[in-house]
């Protein structure tokens, strides 16, 4: 599954080194521990870098050995990190999860990282000529009072590029912030990306067509109904395509994986049925492993499954490789 685009997408926010425990069993007993990354918006960024679509990451890490391991993982990746900033007094956000089948609790120590001090003068930092895209997501808005108006900053620019929003909902994040900005910094959006389940926490409504109500300013609106499928309600009609069936490792990233899939195929001018089936298709490669960014599915399923008939995308069943 590849997608060629004249422009690239730009991926803005934080990400953070994750540390994993190492053996089975509670995380409060684990005594080794293995080190990964973790941010929405570069593993959106990884995503498409895996997809064919020139990516960037914007944002900021620590002069540490933790921000030093972000930009190799995510420059290894294929993804262009020039527009980041290496800061020489704050350092690399950090959490830990303990990785479950069924959700992964994390713990946050990102207050004061570097990211968090991004502000509207990050925008100087991107190259505009070639950007088809521009993705951020609600993480941004909770950092801090300068990364919200860099949000705010982003979808007040006069438009050279669409906007894509996804709401990224984390509780944790906003026990002492409002999350009422969230509906404004959504509408000012081109396209939207939320969970039924976290619209419904955040707005009250999770249901699609009462979420276009809510939101009508987005020309695109995408709502994911967990393993049941996702909706997109565009231009007076929606259209619905459910999930596959897959053995699901561990969840996280799966959120991320499907809006690259369907950025992808949305910029490649894609009919709604194929856009939602790029998204789970990328969703799937998330939820087969236990990273937050797994790796993408061979052509030999994708191709078939992108264009195959109701019946046969129904009985489809992704299983981890061993």
């Amino acid at each position: 599954m590849r997608f060629d685009l004249p422009g690239g997408v730009v991926c803005l926010g934080e990400t953070m080194a994750v540390l994993v425990p190492a053996e089975p069993g509670p995380v409060r007993a684990a005594r080794t521990w293995t080190r990964a990354i973790g941010g929405a918006e570069s593993n959106v960024a990884i995503h498409l870098a895996r997809l064919g679509v020139r990516s960037r990451w914007v944002s900021a890490v620590g002069d540490d050995a933790f921000g030093g391991a972000v930009l190799d993982a995510v420059g290894g990746a294929g993804v262009d990190v020039t527009g980041v900033r290496v800061d020489p007094d704050r350092p690399t956000g950090l959490y830990v999860k303990e990785a479950d089948a069924a959700g992964s609790p994390v713990r946050y120590y990102r207050r004061g990282s570097a990211a968090s001090a991004m502000g509207p003068a990050t925008l100087d930092r991107l190259r505009w000529d070639d950007i088809a895209l521009i993705h951020v997501s609600g993480i941004t808005a909770a950092l801090s009072d300068s990364c919200l108006e860099l949000l705010r900053a982003v979808l007040r620019r006069p438009r050279s590029a669409p906007v894509s929003f996804d709401l990224n909902w984390r509780p944790a994040l906003w026990r002492d912030r409002d999350p009422a900005v969230l509906r404004g910094l959504a509408d000012a959006a081109d396209i939207v990306l939320a969970g039924a389940d976290e619209a419904q926490a955040v707005w009250g409504v999770g249901d699609p067509a009462e979420l276009r109500a809510l939101l009508p300013g987005p020309t695109t609106l995408v709502v994911k109904h967990g393993a049941r499928g996702a909706t997109v309600v565009e231009g007076g009609a929606s259209t619905f395509q459910p999930g596959l069936r897959v053995d699901v490792v561990e969840p996280v990233g799966a959120g991320d994986a499907f809006a690259a899939g369907y950025l992808a195929a949305h910029l490649a001018g894609e009919p709604p049925t194929r856009r939602l089936r790029a998204g789970h298709l990328q969703a799937a490669s998330a939820l087969l492993t236990r990273e937050d960014v797994g790796e993408s599915l061979p052509p030999a399923v994708t191709v078939p499954l992108l264009d195959a008939d109701s019946r046969t995308w129904a009985a489809a069943h992704l299983r981890r490789r061993r």
